[in-house]
């Protein structure tokens, strides 16, 4: 089992010690053995990283541990880690070895990070986190704890095979959707979901759930995906939108504004529209099952291969009012 005592610790410090029962029992659900069939084989993969020197660079490529080791422990490392394929989100490098992620997330990073505002010593919640490479960019632009939430027990192994090799850093990766964490937590001064909305099939109430998420006069950073169109225009996918099966919502940047402003938020404006390339998301040796260049028409790469428009995806960034503030839509 994974120990999540640094996470109380850092919990205690905080008005969210009152919930330590409750994310204990959660987390302990999450990762039970019985529920998840390869979790022993990725617990021993974890198991089987050796204890060297700890070193932490925080750039586009997210680097940690020593490169200066020999070739057979390099090796060693390499299957542990390869024992984890797929990596999604990233790239990594790990004692010299390159993690070519699916994504490439720092392309996503420099699109958000220039609109933020100042995370320097911010309480950070970071919703649909996978391996947890934006935690560690957060946390290098100065958050003083940034946590990260993602129900994929693998995607929590792969960040502790990372931070293994990393100094101790205030960012804990807990194995939870946005619907096992506590309700009205009013806690985090920044609260980023990328990529989780247009998986929604109740979109609302997720814009309510990250609304109660963050303090008064907190910040949301919402990337999702979405069309060109008008104020009232959303995109409601047959069955798969670009392969994928739990596609619901693709709202227009005006719709969704609309949506924002509905559930209580202000000062909601898109500062980023980009379409996803095949530079951006591609197949790799560490993610070698389909990626965009499947998931597009073959002919047009505007469209996908539903006949739908490609994934277009916005960064939109919005506030939740100071308390006490009276707000003209509040669902």
């Amino acid at each position: 089992m994974l120990s999540y005592d640094d996470f109380f610790e850092r919990l205690a410090l905080h008005d969210l010690a009152k919930h330590h029962a409750h994310f204990a029992q959660h987390i302990t659900q999450a990762m039970s053995p019985t529920r998840h069939g390869d979790l022993e084989h990725w617990y021993q993969a974890l198991a089987d990283l050796p204890d060297l020197s700890q070193s932490l660079d925080v750039k586009d490529t997210v680097a940690v541990g020593c490169d200066t080791i020999d070739s057979a422990t390099r090796a060693h490392i390499d299957v542990a880690l390869r024992a984890l394929i797929p990596w999604r989100k990233g790239p990594y490098e790990v004692c010299g070895i390159h993690i070519d992620t699916e994504w490439r997330s720092d392309f996503k990073w420099s699109r958000v990070a220039p609109h933020l505002s100042p995370l320097e010593g911010r309480k950070v919640l970071d919703i649909g986190c996978g391996s947890g490479y934006h935690c560690w960019r957060m946390y290098g632009a100065g958050a003083a704890w940034v946590v990260g939430i993602d129900p994929s027990p693998r995607f929590v192994v792969q960040h502790r095979m990372i931070s293994h090799f990393a100094p101790p850093s205030p960012i804990d990766v807990l194995p939870l959707g946005i619907e096992h964490l506590p309700a009205r937590l009013n806690a985090f001064d920044t609260v980023f979901s990328m990529g989780v909305l247009y998986h929604r099939s109740a979109p609302f109430d997720h814009l309510k759930e990250l609304r109660d998420t963050i303090r008064p006069g907190g910040e949301l950073v919402l990337e999702t995906l979405v069309i060109e169109g008008h104020e009232g225009e959303v995109l409601v996918p047959r069955d798969r939108y670009a392969q994928m099966r739990n596609v619901w919502f693709i709202p227009s940047v005006k719709a969704l504004t609309f949506w924002l402003e509905k559930v209580g938020f202000e000062a909601v404006r898109c500062v980023d529209l980009n379409q996803t390339s095949m530079e951006e998301q591609r197949t790799t040796e560490w993610m070698p099952s389909h990626s965009l260049a499947n998931f597009l028409d073959p002919d047009d790469h505007n469209r996908t291969i539903e006949g739908y428009p490609a994934p277009l995806r916005a960064v939109m960034i919005a506030k939740r009012p100071e308390a006490g503030k009276k707000r003209r839509h509040t669902a």
